[in-house]
């Protein structure tokens, strides 16, 4: 399908990924990074690219401070890596504080792929921060923002992986045009490898080529004036991707997800962050989309 996104870049955008969660690997310490005007960038902004940040803006003499923080750490503690909490003294770094205009502390801010989401203000009970903290997780969740950083051993085991045949395979039958049977081979890679990120962006291409094949030009041509009609918008962001509209088929997508609720706003966000996978880290346009999303979410 002449415009399609090109299979042949999965392998390069998995290592383009592999290297911005390297980038984003927390220092030593864990989940919880002290963050100072000097590294807010790459410890809050970009990290929020790969997992969603809780910022904990606090002083020494403020005694609600010394209420919330540990209540955040140890939340943080538990989570894993899932979300990165990043403790700023106000004191110390006033920039920060002037720039996010904080009138009192404690104050909670989030980030969520780059996008700063304003939080609480003041020592709140352990159950509301959990409640808060729930829903921060559930939104980067469904923008496709979550997951625990990768480990750095981890990711230098795989990158010595040899070349899989499985591989070869089922781009043979792509090649063919036997789009099922190529998506039954990904397919099988991933169930015994549920983790492997190659195989994943490969399947969604794949779909993508079968959606195509089958597309209606009636549904299609029906999105113009049923803007809320679900599946004729989603043929219609199909068919623009495949002719690299990518502007036409986000925007589009991006404004069905405001207007429509439960298996339908479902339905949109995961055909979104589909085409983000496709897309890669490294296209400019992924990451306003996945800001816009949300925002749309949250």
């Amino acid at each position: 399908m002449s415009g399609a996104v090109d299979l042949a870049a999965v392998k390069a955008r998995s290592e383009a990924a592999a290297r911005a969660a390297d980038n984003a690997t927390p220092a030593p310490g864990g989940s919880v990074v002290e963050v100072t005007e000097a590294t807010f960038q790459a410890e809050v902004i970009d990290r929020s690219f790969q997992v969603p940040v809780l910022i904990d803006l606090w002083a020494d003499w403020c005694q609600p401070c010394k209420q919330l923080s540990p209540i955040l750490e140890r939340l943080a503690a538990e989570a894993g890596g899932t979300w990165i909490l990043a403790k700023i003294d106000v004191d110390a770094n006033p920039r920060i504080s002037q720039a996010l205009q904080v009138q009192s502390i404690p104050t909670v801010f989030a980030a969520i792929g780059g996008q700063l989401v304003p939080g609480f203000q003041g020592a709140l009970p352990e159950p509301q921060v959990r409640e808060f903290v729930g829903a921060l997780v559930k939104a980067a969740s469904q923008a496709g923002l979550s997951g625990a950083v990768a480990d750095a051993t981890d990711e230098a085991t795989a990158a010595e992986v040899p070349v899989d045949p499985r591989f070869g395979e089922a781009e043979a039958a792509l090649e063919a045009g036997q789009f099922d049977l190529a998506a039954k081979r990904y397919q099988a890679i991933l169930d015994a490898e549920p983790a492997n990120t190659e195989a994943a962006l490969a399947l969604r291409q794949v779909r993508l080529l079968e959606r195509l094949q089958d597309i209606d030009p009636k549904l299609v041509a029906r999105a113009e004036t049923a803007p809320d009609d679900v599946p004729a918008q989603l043929a219609a962001a199909d068919y623009a991707l495949s002719r690299s509209d990518v502007d036409g088929a986000l925007g589009r997508l991006l404004g069905l997800v405001r207007r429509v609720s439960g298996d339908d706003r479902d339905a949109v966000r995961e055909r979104l962050i589909e085409y983000f996978d496709l897309l890669g880290p490294d296209d400019p346009r992924v990451a306003p989309a996945r800001r816009a999303l949300a925002n749309a979410l949250f």
